[in-house]
């Protein structure tokens, strides 16, 4: 009795062995395919993350860092932009702008450890250039968009919305020979000019002076100021002002100021996003803007080349919101195939 109840007890416990081993291979089974999926499902979430972090380079991974810009007060608000909507893209990399002027921006940027660009609303001078070559400094320009020099008056005045190229001038150059209204007119209030405009730091007031003006003096009391919102704010407060600056900041304050419009000999053209370009009706008051690239710094950190690849994939899109009108997009094409030669 005793040896059947082992034999009963021994053949139990070898069938709860056998069971066992078969549960602990079906859990094997089931502990891989869950595997699997789960490793399908990781793939499919991280290639879906990398690409919402996708960098402008293309690269599935994030870039993180740094990225230093300065120089014109007139590209500012489409750099800003730009900046803005990056950050939202790659959350790692800090992108600070600035806007000391274009030739301030310039001397920042020209110097050992410097800024990562610089925005200009003019070419780079040879003496720059030269000056970045002894430094060892490789820079590339990259052209932004065109901006049109905005004649800016008070919405008061009525009487000089409509001027020659000429007339302009006359007002702001020293030997112009206009200090009232009504020595342009003399339907004309004969009430005192008051001139305004930013000052030597600004690209905007070299392109006055160097083009419009044709390098002659301005006049002796001009109000020169560092701060755009300064000269608009001069403008709105005074209805015998009269200033110049970039068409985007114009349409930022068309609640305060109003353009003059400019005959060029066919009648007179107002500033706007659709008659600024190198070859339209405004052609003679527009001008490109552009961003210039330390190449050492994009080489050296790829946040910074990063970026001015997603700048020069994207600014079209926001040149219009910011008082620019785009380049042509086989200009931007071009630029953007040049920096990522940079990758190789």
């Amino acid at each position: 009795m005793n040896f059947k109840r082992f034999l009963m007890i021994l053949l139990i416990a070898g069938l709860a062995v056998f069971v066992a081993a078969c549960g602990s291979d079906s859990e094997g089974d089931s502990g891989s395919d869950s595997n699997s999926d789960s490793g399908s499902d990781s793939s499919e979430e991280t290639s879906s993350e990398g690409g919402e972090s996708e960098s402008a380079s293309g690269d599935s991974e994030s870039v993180e860092g740094e990225v230093v810009i300065d120089g014109s007060g007139t590209v500012y608000p489409l750099m800003s932009r730009l900046a803005e909507e990056y950050m939202t893209t790659q959350e790692n990399v800090s992108v600070e702008v600035s806007r000391s002027g274009t030739s301030a921006g310039f001397e920042k940027f020209l110097v050992e450890d410097g800024t990562d660009f610089n925005d200009a609303s003019r070419l780079i001078k040879e003496e720059e250039q030269a000056k970045a070559e002894e430094l060892g400094i490789e820079t590339k320009q990259l052209k932004l968009a065109l901006d049109g020099l905005t004649i800016a008056i008070n919405p008061e005045n009525d009487w000089a919305t409509e001027m020659t190229p000429e007339q302009i001038k006359s007002i702001f150059l020293a030997d112009g020979g206009v200090e009232t209204w009504s020595d342009i007119n003399p339907d004309w209030p004969e009430e005192e000019i008051v001139v305004v405009g930013p000052n030597e730091n600004h690209g905007t007031y070299e392109f006055m002076y160097e083009t419009i003006l044709e390098e002659k003096d301005l006049v002796s009391d001009i109000n020169l100021q560092q701060e755009y919102s300064t000269l608009v704010q001069l403008v709105a407060e005074d209805p015998n002002a009269i200033g110049f600056f970039g068409f985007g900041y114009y349409v930022n304050n068309q609640d305060q100021l109003q353009a003059v419009s400019v005959d060029f000999g066919n009648g007179p053209v107002e500033p706007s996003l659709d008659t600024i370009a190198e070859d339209g009706d405004y052609a003679d008051f527009t001008r490109p803007v552009f961003t210039y690239l330390n190449v050492n710094h994009a080489q050296e950190k790829p946040q910074v080349l990063d970026y001015a690849l997603y700048v020069m994939n994207n600014v079209n899109e926001f040149a219009g919101e910011t008082g620019f009108a785009p380049i042509p997009e086989e200009e931007a094409q071009t630029q953007l195939e040049e920096l990522e030669a940079l990758q190789q």
